[in-house]
């Protein structure tokens, strides 16, 4: 008997689905147990947000500070042959309850010495997150197979659009009847049913012989180059408004409230100027600096 854990926090509903789709062959399968783990924060994340809670986990979310979690219903002398960690991205990095999670000392026994792969629901940036999964996972002596990342196919200024009116008003649903659904496609969703299997042939007795090019060779990992700089960029300017609102308290502090509200007037300023120019100025560095990209889509597309 096979046994796979699955790790998950969903907000929104979507990456359950996203879960649920992946894993769908191996549960129909005989000789195959699958465990689903989904993290419970002990103060939920509310869907849909508020614009005060929204920029409010800014901080957190990108400097990695976790939250409290609820206990996990598996035992941690549990035997897994395999770990599936699913996530959101927030903020350029995996949301606060996975980042609970790696911190724990449980995650370090359920992943030291095991195979994992990790999935990604995300709506388009999800490198510097990645990268950090991947460091902690090492650091506990996972042996990370590959990565699987799911992405809102709406060009990035109109995605910015659909997934806030989603996010605020919890409909998945086109806004104003004229912008794209967002989100993941629900066909995308479906057909993410199609890696379960690629898992389910490549069990080899009692190993797991996969690797990330035979994932790539379904789409699993796509990388796109103009976001690859994109990120770093938008790294350098998170790390600033973090720190600055930190410095005024914790997870909705009243002392930061006002630090919170400007950060929320930058993001706006940031959608309708920089976002565009950015975008343009992208397109421009990626001429001049081919070798460079193509080296880093090389790498990224790694897992």
């Amino acid at each position: 008997m096979k046994k796979i854990l699955v790790v998950y926090y969903s907000q929104s509903g979507q990456l359950t689905q996203i879960v649920r789709s992946v894993l769908a062959p191996l549960e129909k399968e005989q000789g195959f147990s699958v465990v689903f783990e989904e993290l419970r924060p002990r103060k939920e994340y509310p869907f849909p947000w508020t614009r005060q809670e929204f920029c409010d986990a800014f901080p957190e979310s990108f400097l990695q500070i976790p939250c409290e979690l609820e206990s996990l219903k598996i035992k941690h002398d549990d035997e897994f042959d395999l770990v599936i960690l699913a996530y959101t991205v927030w903020y350029l990095s995996p949301s606060i309850p996975i980042t609970a999670f790696l911190q724990s000392t449980e995650a370090r026994t359920i992943i030291r010495n095991r195979p994992v792969i990790t999935l990604i629901g995300c709506r388009n940036m999800w490198i510097s997150a990645q990268e950090t999964v991947k460091s902690r996972l090492n650091a506990m002596g996972g042996d990370l197979k590959g990565n699987i990342v799911l992405t809102d196919r709406t060009s990035n200024l109109l995605g910015i659009a659909t997934i806030a009116y989603w996010m605020f008003s919890g409909k998945k649903e086109r806004f104003m009847k004229v912008f794209p659904r967002p989100g993941i496609s629900d066909q995308d969703i479906r057909d993410a049913e199609r890696f379960g299997h690629i898992l389910l042939e490549s069990w080899r007795d009692a190993k797991l012989d996969l690797n990330q090019e035979k994932l790539n060779c379904q789409g699993a990992v796509k990388v796109v180059p103009s976001l690859i700089f994109f990120e770093q960029r938008i790294q350098k300017v998170f790390s600033i408004w973090s720190r600055f609102i930190r410095r005024k308290g914790g997870p909705m502090s009243p002392a930061r409230k006002f630090r919170v509200r400007l950060f929320f007037y930058y993001l706006l300023l940031a959608i309708i100027l920089i976002a565009p120019l950015a975008t343009a100025v992208s397109g421009v560095v990626r001429i001049f600096r081919r070798e460079k990209i193509k080296t880093a889509v090389e790498y990224f597309s790694k897992g």
